[in-house]
C-alpha cells in the first residue's frame, strides 16, 4: 500500500481506490454489459449470468496476481479468474481492455472528488466559523514578514476561506461536467460492440454510462480517453490544496512569535529532546503534503498532449502512481486541516502585547494621513514619519523604549501634537479598515454553500497520527 495510504488518508478515500474494490465494480460492469446485451438479443443464458454473480465477491489477489505474471496483462488475468470462478466465457464480450479499466477509474476518480467534495465544505464551514470568532481581534498584520498595518485574526481566516471558495468552484464545475469514455473498443470506433448489436450498440453504452453515475460522455474518443482530462483533475486537487497550505505556513508563522497554537493533546510530545516543545507538526505536514501533489501535478503534465495516434501504455506507469496518491494526498491534508482547526487556539495577551509594542509604527500611514488632512505634502510628511520611524526602531534594537509618538510630536514640521497622535492611537481596531466587512462578505459566501451542503458541513475529521 501507497504510503500516503497507510498514513494520511481516511479509510473512505482507501476504499475507494483498493484493488479489491476495483475488482468488485469491474465484475459489476461485466455483469451490467452482460445483461444488457442479452436484454438487447445477445444470446447469454440466465444462468450463466446467475453464476457470475454467484461468485462476484469471491476475490482471490494471490491467484489473480498468479494468473498476471504468467500473462504479462493484468486484465486478462482477471478476466481468465472471474470466468474460472464462474464457469463460463461469456464476459468482456465485445469490449477491449480500455472499456473496462477507463470506465471504472473515471467512477473511481468521480467517487473520489465527491468525498473531497464533503470534506471541502466542511473546510469551509470551520474557516466561517473561525473568521466569524475572531473577526475583531486585532493582530498586528505583517507583509514580507515585517510587521506593517493592523488586521484582524478573523480576516487572516477569510481570506484563506476567500481562495478556498474559488478552488471549491473549479471542484464542482469538474465534478458536475467530468466526461466518461463509455464502450468505445479498441481504437474507439465501437466496431465490435456494434458488430454483436448493430444500432443497439447505442442503448448499450448509454445504459452503462447511466448505471456509473454519469451525463456526459466522450462521442470521440480513441483506446483511452485524452489525459489532459487527468491534468485537470489533479490540478485541481492542487488548487484546493492551495489555501490550507498557506494557513497552515501563516499559523507556524504566528506560533513562533507565541501567537497562537494548533493545538497540542494530552499525551502528545512536541519533541523526543526538548520536553517543553509544542511543534507545528500538523500544518507541518499540510505544507509537506501540498509540496507533494505539487510534484504528482508535474507527473501527470507530462503525460497530457503525449498520446500516440489512438492510445499506448506509456501513460499507464504514471498514472497508476500518481492518480490514487494525489486524492490520498489531498485527503489527508483535509483531515490534517480540520483537525488543526477543531484544536486550534490563540494567545489573546501575546497578541494584544505584540500590538501594543508595534502600534505606534503600525500607525504611521494614520499619522500620515492626518498631516495630509492638516495641510502637509504627502511626500514631506512620508520623508519626515520615515525619518523618524527609522531613529524609534534603532532605538528599540538598542533595548530603550519605544518613542516614535514623542519623536513626532516634538518635531515642528509634522503639524500633529502629543494629544493628537494619542487619540489617533486609541483604538487600534479603527487601524484595521474593512477587515470586519469583509469578513462579514466571505462569511455569508461559505453559507450559501453550507446551508445547501448541511451533512457535509457537519462533517468531523477522523482521528490523525
Amino acid at each position: 500500500m501507497s504510503i500516503l495510504a497507510d498514513r494520511y488518508a481516511s479509510k473512505a478515500m482507501i476504499d475507494i481506490w483498493s484493488t479489491e474494490s476495483k475488482i468488485r465494480a469491474e465484475r459489476k460492469l461485466w455483469i451490467s454489459v452482460m445483461k444488457t446485451q442479452a436484454q438487447l438479443g445477445f444470446e447469454i443464458p440466465a444462468s450463466a449470468i446467475a453464476d457470475y454473480e454467484k461468485v462476484h465477491d469471491k476475490i482471490d489477489l494471490a491467484s489473480i496476481d498468479k494468473r498476471e505474471k504468467e500473462l504479462r496483462h493484468d486484465v486478462k488475468a482477471r478476466i481468465d479468474e472471474f470466468n474460472s470462478l464462474a464457469g463460463h466465457q461469456y464476459i468482456h464480450i465485445g469490449m477491449t481492455s480500455r472499456d473496462l479499466t477507463e470506465n471504472i477509474e473515471a467512477a473511481q476518480i468521480k467517487s473520489a472528488l465527491q468525498l473531497i467534495q464533503k470534506k471541502t465544505i466542511a473546510l469551509l464551514a470551520r474557516l466561517g466559523e473561525k473568521t466569524a470568532e475572531y473577526k475583531a481581534q486585532p493582530i498586528v498584520g505583517r507583509s514580507h514578514n515585517v510587521p506593517a498595518q493592523i488586521t484582524t485574526l478573523g480576516k487572516r481566516f477569510a481570506t484563506v476561506a476567500e481562495e478556498l471558495l474559488y478552488a471549491y468552484q473549479r471542484l464542482e464545475n469538474l465534478i458536475e461536467n467530468l466526461p466518461i469514455r463509455g464502450l468505445k473498443g479498441p481504437v474507439g470506433t465501437a466496431q465490435d460492440s456494434h458488430d454483436i448489436l448493430g444500432a443497439d450498440y447505442a442503448k448499450l453504452e448509454g445504459s452503462i454510462i447511466e448505471s456509473l453515475g454519469f451525463d456526459t460522455k466522450l462521442d470521440s474518443t480513441g483506446q483511452i480517453y485524452p489525459r489532459s482530462f487527468d491534468y485537470d483533475v489533479i490540478t485541481t486537487l492542487v488548487l484546493l490544496s492551495a489555501a490550507p497550505s498557506n494557513l497552515a505556513t501563516s499559523i507556524r508563522l504566528m506560533a513562533g512569535h507565541d501567537l497562537v497554537s494548533e493545538g497540542f493533546q494530552a499525551g502528545q510530545v512536541g519533541s523526543s529532546a526538548m520536553p517543553h516543545k509544542m511543534n507545528t507538526r500538523s500544518c507541518e505536514r499540510i505544507n509537506g503534503l501540498a509540496s507533494i501533489l505539487k510534484g504528482h501535478a508535474v507527473m501527470v503534465g507530462e503525460i497530457s498532449g503525449n498520446q500516440w495516434n489512438e492510445g499506448d501504455v506509456s501513460d499507464s506507469v504514471v498514472r497508476r502512481v500518481a492518480i490514487a496518491d494525489a486524492f490520498y494526498c489531498v485527503d489527508g491534508l483535509l483531515e490534517t486541516t480540520l483537525t488543526v482547526l477543531k484544536e486550534f487556539g490563540i494567545f489573546p495577551a501575546q497578541i494584544n502585547k505584540e500590538v501594543e509594542e508595534n502600534l505606534p509604527f503600525l500607525a504611521t500611514t494614520k499619522f500620515l494621513m492626518a498631516a495630509v488632512k492638516a495641510g502637509m505634502g504627502r511626500e514631506d510628511a512620508h520623508e519626515i514619519i520615515k525619518e523618524l520611524s527609522t531613529k524609534a526602531a534603532n532605538d528599540i534594537r538598542e533595548g530603550k523604549p519605544n518613542s516614535l509618538i514623542t519623536e513626532l510630536a516634538g518635531d515642528s514640521r509634522i503639524p500633529l501634537d502629543y494629544q493628537a497622535l494619542e487619540k489617533l492611537l486609541a483604538s487600534p481596531l479603527e487601524f484595521a479598515g474593512l477587515a470586519q466587512e469583509q469578513c462579514d462578505a466571505v462569511i455569508a459566501k461559505i453559507h450559501a454553500i453550507t446551508k445547501s451542503h448541511p451533512d457535509a458541513a457537519t462533517y468531523q475529521p477522523s482521528q490523525i497520527r
